[in-house]
């Protein structure tokens, strides 16, 4: 391969990395602008210790363990390479990975992927987890459960060869990350229950206003374009028209995210709702991420769209059975992770029932998994050291018990 090629491709796979740790940024914002001021420390505090140690645990085991090699003839589900990160012999020449990067890039972009799938699940249980129960749940789930996932698919096990050579497909991961994060989540608020004052005693769901939407909206404009790095990333080199496509039908589907819950959430509830306009683009995100080399424009809007609509449905589905989601985590990064997924069976280039039932068995080992895996760290955290702050606690404010510091030190008017 031509070096000047070879080049062009890594830095485009570095600068994909950049944007994806920059949505680091734009999940931080989010959160802390759809909760409470009392609790923005203790938030800002869980994402800076996610993508510290979920490198780290990359580093030292989860990178072997989703790419361990897996031998010919072997089940595809478990398998280790090794500690650390050493390169092998042609890690930095074009023979390695098709001449689109080298070991360290692959490391680095990979390990970016990994510390997302924990800070999904930090923004379900905010407002009411104790800090170091959700310390452990990260390190644990960020080193083994979403390297062992990932590994069925991109590390070559058994999903990639699901009847043959087609096999399920989840090109940038809708269910691979997204779906991962998204069952930590909805395990975790079931265990932890609601936040005091969420709903009546009539089981009634009662609206709990973040204290910062400029900085939410900030948080969604951040992550879009996290997004390009995300998704255009994952073509896994810079060729031209692949990743133009990918980075158009990224686009499209967050815009008819965007607009499919304006008009939905306007029509059933009357008001012009910018958490429900903004939910709805990470929404088509998250929908599109699963097919985003797939699709043509006009399915990517398709597929957007319906996103946008599953997220007021789905908001509303997670009230009524009274679990207590403050960002929405659960409804944009799970159910619209499986929409995603299954919508590569139904529209693009691998449309057909054969595949909508790889992508079937696919959404399900991940939610097995996952849920079995979520379910076994938190219940015996519960059960040992507690997961849920005190009431008195959780009334003052995290911020003030967990760390005793104040994101907003002489500026307590908004304080509620």
């Amino acid at each position: 391969m031509d070096t000047g090629l070879f080049t062009a491709n890594n830095i485009w796979m570095m600068i994909c990395t950049a944007l994806v740790f920059f949505m680091h940024t734009g999940f931080a914002f989010l959160e802390i602008g759809l909760t409470r001021q009392k609790n923005t420390i203790n938030i800002l505090f869980k994402n800076i210790f996610i993508i510290t140690v979920g490198l780290l645990m990359y580093y030292i085991g989860g990178f072997n363990l989703m790419y361990p090699g897996f031998a010919d003839g072997s089940m595809g589900i478990l398998d280790f390479a090794g500690w650390g990160i050493a390169a092998p012999e042609n890690g930095m020449t074009p023979e390695y990975a098709d001449g689109g990067y080298t070991w360290w890039t692959d490391f680095l972009f990979q390990g970016m992927f990994a510390a997302t799938a924990a800070t999904i699940v930090s923004g379900a249980v905010a407002e009411r987890m104790k800090i170091g129960p959700f310390m452990i749940f990260t390190i644990i789930y960020v080193g083994l459960v979403y390297p062992i996932v990932g590994s069925w698919q991109w590390g070559g096990g058994f999903l990639s060869t699901l009847g043959g050579e087609e096999g399920f497909y989840d090109f940038a991961g809708s269910t691979l990350v997204h779906s991962v994060g998204g069952w930590g989540a909805i395990i975790g608020i079931y265990l932890l229950g609601a936040r005091i004052g969420k709903f009546s005693d009539e089981g009634k769901a009662q609206a709990i206003p973040g204290h910062n939407i400029p900085l939410a909206t900030a948080g969604v404009l951040v992550l879009w374009l996290g997004w390009f790095g995300f998704n255009g990333g994952s073509v896994l080199s810079g060729d031209p028209e692949l990743t133009s496509l990918v980075l158009v039908t990224t686009s499209l589907a967050a815009a008819a995210g965007g607009v499919g819950a304006l008009i939905l959430s306007t029509f059933l509830y009357k008001n012009l709702d910018l958490t429900m306009f903004l939910n709805g683009i990470l929404g088509g995100l998250v929908g599109i991420t699963a097919g985003a080399d797939l699709m043509s424009p006009n399915e990517a809007v398709v597929i957007g769209f319906i996103a946008g609509l599953i997220i007021v449905l789905g908001v509303a589905f997670i009230d009524k059975i009274r679990l207590d989601d403050p960002v929405g985590a659960v409804t944009v990064h799970l159910i619209c992770g499986m929409w995603g997924t299954l919508a590569v069976g139904i529209f693009g280039a691998k449309a057909g029932g054969e595949q909508f039932l790889y992508q079937l068995a696919g959404v399900g080992a991940a939610a097995t998994f996952c849920s079995l895996s979520a379910f076994l760290i938190f219940y015996t955290l519960k059960k040992t050291v507690g997961i849920r702050v005190s009431k008195e606690e959780e009334l003052d404010g995290l911020d003030l018990h967990e760390h005793g510091m104040d994101a907003y030190s002489d500026f307590r008017m908004n304080q509620h």
